[in-house]
């Protein structure tokens, strides 16, 4: 008879292959049996090869997750704000390799890690692409806008200005006073009024010599140039003349609507044989290309003192130009007003009237000279309300004007304002 009516073996339970029944106690009944044991591993996967490789393989996926995590936080720091917080200015010297530019960029506290910057460089395959030059590192830039900006070659840029007027000495103390340049001067000086008068653009480490050279051809062209569109029948045997004249209607006035009315003066004087007699010629035999000291006002004895440039006492043109001319001076000698004018005098306001005739001249002078009268005598009242004094050179006072009055070399002088040039 079967004792177990549910049939699933347990207590009691007889099956057809089993053996005689065994009572269990209680406890033995509750005690879970053994489950199935693993199975043994096969003598393969206890070899060394399997092994070492398991461990490659491992490793290869912890370097892949390591680097992963590197060039995340890399490329964060690559492209957050630096901590630069003014910004600098940055030079990258020609043949700079990215190694040195990195270490240069954290010594300077522009970046923060020169490796990552390193890194960052190569990733974005810019190792050769960063040019040399000096840089406007902005307040918090980051290492990508860095490299961007190397990369650009947008330079800090300079400026060198030579005005209208200033002869070639005082013109290369421009370029030799200017600490962006480098290199020497040029051994040999330039002929008078051969630079041009232009503000220069350059980045730092451009040389002097570099200056010099495109301000002598940049002045040579623009000669060719207005000398190529001159009036026709001008009294001027010579280009060289042609600049020479240009220098001194630069240094005569500095106002461009006059400009060719002055030149027009000095030509009508040329083609009648008249003397020039410009105060800036009687300078420049004195002074050269150094100039006039600001202090030294030009004195009744020096408009007869005898030098190859003071066109009181000479005939024609000087032999060299007396200063470096601009463009509007050139173009106002090579197509200079219709008029016929041969005199003009300074009208006190920095500005010159203009006479055809000696008496018309004559005119113009006495009311110069009114006017400079009436000036000197408020400045005395004022210094003398001030308690001050106004004392002048008792033996060789200085010039207010030039005669006019037709005494001298021809009938009067053509700028009639000797003293009041500079």
């Amino acid at each position: 008879m079967n004792t177990n009516p549910a049939g699933n073996g347990e207590f009691g339970q007889r099956t057809a292959n089993a053996g005689p029944i065994v009572p269990k106690t209680a406890s033995e009944a509750l005690r879970p049996e053994a489950g199935t044991p693993p199975p043994k591993r096969s003598r393969a996967s206890r070899s060394q090869i399997v092994v070492f490789m398991n461990f490659v393989i491992s490793s290869v996926m912890l370097m892949v997750l390591a680097a992963g995590v590197a060039l995340y936080f890399g490329k964060q720091e690559f492209t957050e704000p630096g901590p630069s917080a003014n910004g600098d200015t940055f030079l990258v010297k020609a043949n700079t390799g990215v190694q040195d530019i990195a270490d240069q960029l954290e010594r300077r506290g522009l970046i923060s890690d020169a490796r990552v910057f390193r890194l960052g460089v190569r990733a974005f395959g810019n190792d050769s692409a960063l040019k040399a030059g000096e840089y406007e590192i902005k307040p918090k830039a980051s290492m990508r806008d860095i490299m961007e900006l190397l990369k650009s070659g947008k330079s800090v840029m300079y400026s060198l200005t030579i005005p209208e007027g200033l002869t070639v000495e005082q013109a290369l103390q421009r370029i030799a006073g200017e600490p962006a340049l480098s290199g020497d001067m040029p051994a040999k000086t330039p002929p008078e009024g051969s630079l041009a008068t232009d503000t220069l653009r350059f980045t730092r480490g451009a040389t002097r010599q570099q200056m010099v050279d495109k301000l002598l051809a940049d002045q040579k062209k623009l000669v060719d140039e207005v000398w190529q569109r001159r009036a026709p029948d001008l009294p001027l045997a010579s280009v060289d003349d042609f600049v020479t004249l240009a220098s001194i209607v630069e240094k005569e006035t500095g106002k461009g609507d006059e400009r060719s009315r002055v030149a027009a003066v000095f030509l009508n004087r040329l083609a009648k044989g008249m003397r020039l007699q410009s105060d800036p010629t009687i300078i420049y035999g004195l002074f050269g290309g150094k100039g006039k000291p600001a202090d030294r006002p030009i004195y009744q004895s020096d408009i007869q003192k005898q030098t190859p440039y003071n066109t009181y006492v000479i005939s024609g043109l000087p032999p060299t130009p007396i200063a470096n001319p601009g463009r509007a001076a050139l173009e106002a000698v090579a197509n200079p007003s219709k008029t016929d004018d041969l005199y003009f005098v300074a009208d006190g306001t920095g500005g010159h009237v203009f006479a055809a005739t000696l008496d018309e001249h004559n005119e113009n002078v006495a009311r110069y000279r009114a006017l400079q009268k009436k000036q000197a005598d408020d400045a005395a009242k004022a210094a003398a309300a001030a308690g001050g004094t106004t004392d002048k050179p008792a033996a060789d006072k200085p010039a207010d004007d030039s005669d006019g009055d037709g005494t001298g070399s021809d009938n009067g002088d053509a700028g009639g304002d000797a003293g009041a040039a500079q």
